[in-house]
């Protein structure tokens, strides 16, 4: 087999993996959502097929530089993804899975907020904010461009710093589960965290719901330090009244884009 057609194979494996991994995270939360508040979600099927469609459109988009990554380091090593224990001490896996988010993080931010310019805005960002609210099945609803800009982070990752594999299946996993959490529409942990001082730190539900609110604010992934720093954190949402407003506002247009 050539390496061209094992690199496609390879890609489109990966587009798979990705889309899989989708459905189970954002099914289960849904899942999770309908039994923990019952009709949260209703009236929104059309949303959610639309959702689903755009989120499957995307992990298609993030399988590819994943998958070209994944034939080149099994076969001619081109990352710093290491299997081994013997290659760092132990003491890197959890500080490699730091730097990982943090530099995930970094990049979210700043291209987050890029994709909150009026022009972005207009041609990709828009069809994100279109769910309004966003369901748990709306965390890889993008418009191509802005999903490129996402499937290019982690790749580009893995070529610059060392990581054990389990330690990118943490970083991996992790995005996910923010990623899906963060849009579903209620608060999984307790007041006692997101409102706490490591909630002043931490982006989960609550602060994210703000942005979907009010968009010129909050941009952030994983930590709230570069909101805090450029002056763009506005604090954690209020869910019931984004529900009680769902359907009956109008479509996000670039004039939202940026305040």
């Amino acid at each position: 087999m050539s390496a061209v057609i094992a690199i496609t194979l390879s890609a489109l494996a990966m587009s798979v993996i990705v889309g899989v991994r989708y459905l189970a995270a954002s099914g289960g939360f849904a899942l999770a959502t309908r039994m923990r508040h019952p009709g949260l979600y209703k009236g929104l099927d059309a949303q959610v097929r639309r959702e689903i469609a755009w989120s499957l459109a995307s992990a298609a988009i993030y399988g590819m530089p994943a998958g070209v990554l994944a034939w080149g380091w099994q076969h001619r090593g081109w990352t710093r993804v290491y299997t081994g224990t013997h290659a760092w001490p132990l003491w890197y896996l959890p500080v490699s899975v730091f730097l990982y988010l943090a530099a995930h993080d970094t990049w979210f931010y700043w291209t987050h907020r890029w994709m909150h310019r009026p022009r972005p805005f207009r041609i990709a960002h828009a069809l994100h904010h279109a769910s309004r609210p966003p369901t748990a099945w709306a965390a890889m609803a993008f418009h191509p461009v802005e999903a490129l800009t996402g499937a290019v982070a982690i790749p580009l990752l893995v070529l610059v710093i060392p990581i054990h594999v389990g330690a990118l299946a943490i970083v991996l996993a992790t995005m996910t589960v923010m990623g899906v959490t963060n849009h579903m529409g209620w608060e999984m942990f307790p007041p006692a965290l997101w409102r706490g001082p490591i909630g002043g730190w931490l982006i989960t539900a609550s602060h994210h719901q703000r942005h979907h609110e009010r968009y010129g604010c909050n941009f952030g992934l994983y930590f709230r330090w570069w909101d805090k720093m450029c002056g763009t954190d506005r604090g954690v949402g209020d869910f019931t009244r984004s529900h009680a407003a769902a359907g009956k506002v109008r479509a996000p247009t670039a004039a939202d884009a940026q305040v």
